[in-house]
């Protein structure tokens, strides 16, 4: 009965992943029932291999059954990924460059990335963003390389974002940030081990060891530049790394299948 109990815990707390880094419908338990943000963490590269599931299923519908040019396919891929998450993480990628880049004291950094309206940079970011991933997708070709490379790095770039909220504290007093504050490190781990599980089952040859490398060195330099400019993480800094990490990691994947 206990393993029961822990069974249908696990699955909530994956729910809850789900719920904070997507707008996938999933099964909803009652507020008094419904497991913290903090709790949930490990699950985060399950959201994150989702998500790139069905990016990768669109391009290989696309590219593979329909016959469209790779570009066209990516273009797919991304804009389905990106209706997955409500744009989550490009929107914390947008807020991030313009607050940092626009911002000249800590205090006016924090202000403009709460701001909802976008700037210069946080435009040019997205549009970089998207391009550079589309791009990428486009390089690999194969469509189930892409499929493979999108769940990989959907897993391994959430995990990613676990090293902020470890090495960290949150920046202000509420928000996404201090929801995750002071996690259990062995949430942190289990997040990581759950992430190479899946990288190792979908991610060609070398690929397997090198991309969690680009992912943590993405991770560990965002938090550099956190740290410096405001004192910590944001959600707004977890959406930059989520992103800068897998640009860098399928960057890293077209080198290596060149």
């Amino acid at each position: 009965m206990i393993r029961v109990f822990a069974a249908r815990e696990r699955v909530d707390e994956i729910r809850a992943a789900i719920q904070v880094l997507t707008r996938l419908p999933v099964w909803r338990p009652q507020a008094e029932q419904a497991p913290t943000t903090g709790v949930c963490i490990w699950a985060f590269p399950l959201a994150g291999a989702a998500v790139g599931a069905i990016g990768g299923a669109a391009y290989a519908l696309v590219a593979g059954w329909g016959g469209a040019s790779p570009a066209l396919a990516a273009v797919v891929a991304l804009a389905a990924m990106v209706m997955a998450t409500g744009a989550f993480h490009e929107d914390g990628l947008a807020d991030t460059v313009d607050g940092l880049g626009g911002g000249r004291t800590r205090e006016r950094k924090l202000e403009i990335m709460r701001d909802s309206r976008i700037g210069t940079y946080g435009t040019l970011a997205i549009v970089l963003s998207c391009a550079w991933r589309v791009a990428a997708l486009a390089a690999i070709a194969d469509p189930w390389t892409v499929v493979g490379a999108l769940v990989g790095c959907g897993a391994l770039s959430r995990a990613a974002i676990l090293l902020p909220i470890a090495r960290l504290r949150p920046a202000r007093t509420d928000g996404l940030g201090i929801s995750v504050a002071a996690p259990d490190e062995r949430l942190v781990t289990a997040g990581f081990a759950i992430a190479f599980v899946i990288g190792s089952a979908t991610l060609p040859g070398a690929a397997v060891l090198i991309l969690p490398v680009a992912a943590i060195a993405v991770a560990f330099a965002m938090i550099l530049i956190a740290k410096r400019q405001i004192g910590g993480y944001t959600g707004d800094i977890l959406g930059a790394t989520q992103q800068l990490s897998e640009g860098a990691m399928l960057l890293a994947l077209v080198m290596l299948l060149a």
